[in-house]
């Protein structure tokens, strides 16, 4: 191919495709470059198959709710686990299959091999050299794993990226990391009957404020050993891993490292571009236009590793996509951050983080669950959501939260933040009843108490019944 291309994208996952669609719409003389298979993390290793096996999971557990409900027999329950996992896959492979449809269709305009930059409009590719107006690069990322584990452990290391893939599991697993990916996976895994024990830093969740998280950890410290602030230290013995941190130790079938991912950004020939690389080899990328520097590159989605969630990385794929066939890039405002984590209760994160804000100028609205009437019908009665407000105006900020239906209250929470809303403003929404999203009333009454009064002829200013059957 000796024509000069408009554009080459290089990753076809979930940013790739979203800069292909938006390329697509204005020229064909595109290529499209992925190593590897094809299909994006989401789909392959990340948000979907943890979902598949996070459902099943909880499935099995809610066993242990029934005799409360009047359900007997609960006791000669078992889990299929090869069967389980088997569901996981068949899943899986129906949301990859979906992803592949996007480029199979492109015949050769969808290369499969290892790009290697050579020039902000160079590069090469099966030994190929193809040149291009502009090139997106969108490589994705994949599972940190500590060289002298990889070396020593071998197939008693797991990642998400082989966990999916186990035909069993193992008895005795150490999760070590408690980041999203962690702390999913030894809820999960410990609800399937595996005897787990989790290892993390001084981080937990992504959450900073320290109320929630002792909530958090108190809740998921129930289900299994839960061992936070040492470090991880593992060594092959014959029984198997053997597991130190701090004071802690123990020996297990395997590890599952959730570690984190890093960008797919080695030997990618970034040096090339002429720019300043930081100390992880990154150079600067825009987060409004996703251009590195004032090149006709941009770098989007977890390879610029900056915020690696799916409907992030789609956005920065779009960014890239329209900036790619222009002349001026654009700058476009981004979403409200939000992140959200499938343990039960949800942990979720929405707008500003609790140690982002000033305290002298920040309220805070609580509510704990473990009395919430709907909660309690349901046997969900567990977990606290915290509301930060900004003290003079009310104007929501942001929440943090380990709670039931989080999910769900995340997103209503993430539109008020967007739409700057005040407590007062949610307050005057309808909550029916019973619902869970009662608790986030209660947590938005509690800051509408440190407020002045805007208008007591107001619905806003409707109080609690102090009845918890009614709040």
């Amino acid at each position: 191919m000796n024509e000069i291309l408009d554009v080459i994208i290089v990753g076809g996952g979930s940013a790739g495709l979203s800069a292909l669609r938006e390329v697509r719409k204005h020229t064909d003389r595109f290529v499209i470059i992925n190593d590897g298979p094809w299909g994006t993390i989401c789909a392959r290793v990340g948000c979907m198959p943890s979902k598949a096996l996070i459902e099943a999971a909880n499935a099995f557990h809610r066993r242990n709710t029934f005799e409360e409900f009047g359900i007997r027999g609960s006791d000669q329950l078992t889990l299929d686990i090869p069967a389980a996992l088997q569901r996981v896959r068949k899943l899986r492979d129906d949301f990859v299959a979906s992803t592949v449809k996007t480029t199979e269709e492109l015949g050769k305009r969808a290369i499969s091999g290892r790009a290697r930059l050579l020039a902000p409009d160079r590069l090469e590719v099966n030994g190929k050299e193809l040149r291009a107006h502009k090139i997106i690069i969108a490589t994705g990322s994949h599972p940190i794993i500590p060289t002298s584990w990889s070396n020593s452990l071998r197939d008693r290391l797991l990642t998400t990226d082989t966990l999916f893939e186990q035909e069993t599991l193992p008895t005795h697993v150490a999760v070590i990391g408690m980041g999203f990916i962690g702390v999913e996976m030894a809820q999960a895994l410990s609800r399937f009957g595996i005897k787990v024990t989790a290892f993390g830093g001084n981080q937990f969740a992504g959450l900073t404020d320290p109320q929630v998280i002792a909530t958090a950890t108190d809740l998921l410290g129930k289900e299994f050993p839960l061992h936070l602030g040492e470090k991880a230290n593992l060594n092959l013995v014959h029984e198997g891993i053997q597991v130190r941190a701090g004071s802690v130790e123990i020996v297990v079938d395997c590890v599952l490292a959730a570690l984190g991912r890093r960008p797919n950004i080695d030997h990618l020939g970034l040096e090339t571009l002429g720019v300043s690389l930081d100390q992880h080899g990154m150079p600067p990328v825009n987060r409004n236009t996703m251009q590195i520097a004032n090149l006709p590159v941009f770098l989007a989605g977890d390879a610029n590793d900056q915020a690696p969630l799916l409907h992030e990385a789609a956005d920065e794929g779009y960014i890239a996509g329209l900036n790619a066939m222009r002349s001026d890039p654009l700058c476009f405002t981004r979403r409200t951050p939000l992140t959200i984590i499938f343990t039960d209760p949800n942990i979720a994160i929405v707008g500003s983080r609790f140690q982002t804000l000033d305290s002298a100028k920040t309220l805070i609205g609580e509510v704990h669950f473990d009395r919430q009437g709907r909660a309690r019908v349901s046997q969900r009665n567990k977990g606290i959501q915290h509301l930060y407000a900004d003290a003079e105006s009310g104007r929501l900020l942001g929440a943090e939260m380990c709670a039931p239906a989080g999910d769900h209250m995340a997103h209503l929470l993430a539109l008020a933040i967007d739409r700057s809303l005040t407590v007062q403003h949610l307050l005057r929404l309808p909550f029916y009843h019973p619902v869970l999203e009662e608790g986030m009333r209660t947590a938005l009454r509690a800051l509408a108490a440190q407020l002045p009064v805007v208008n007591e002829f107001d619905l806003s200013m409707c109080g609690t019944f102090n009845t918890e059957a009614l709040d």
